[in-house]
């Protein structure tokens, strides 16, 4: 039996040019993420990697960034107040 080849999976990266802030982004392996960029305009920028930042949105993200972990009183609260006192 054959064996299957699967693609390979790698990260995408962001690069920005030095000289006019433009950012790229490149699907690259991991041992290449800081190796020179070729200026894909061909105008001979240099290009960084920058940090990318990651962003979830809609109602999941929604619920989960307003739900507030719950504080309950027992006999040993950490609050040291009687249930219902502390306000929380």
């Amino acid at each position: 039996m054959a064996s299957r080849r699967y693609p390979v999976r790698m990260p995408i990266y962001e690069y920005e040019s030095i000289e006019d802030g433009e950012v790229i982004e490149l699907m690259r392996p991991m041992k290449d993420a800081d190796a020179p960029v070729n200026d894909p305009a061909g105008r001979g920028r240099t290009f960084r990697r920058k940090m990318s930042v990651f962003g979830v949105s809609g109602a999941a993200a929604a619920g989960a960034a307003s739900a507030a972990p719950a504080h309950v009183h027992s006999a040993g609260c950490g609050c040291g107040r009687p249930h219902g006192s502390c306000g929380l």
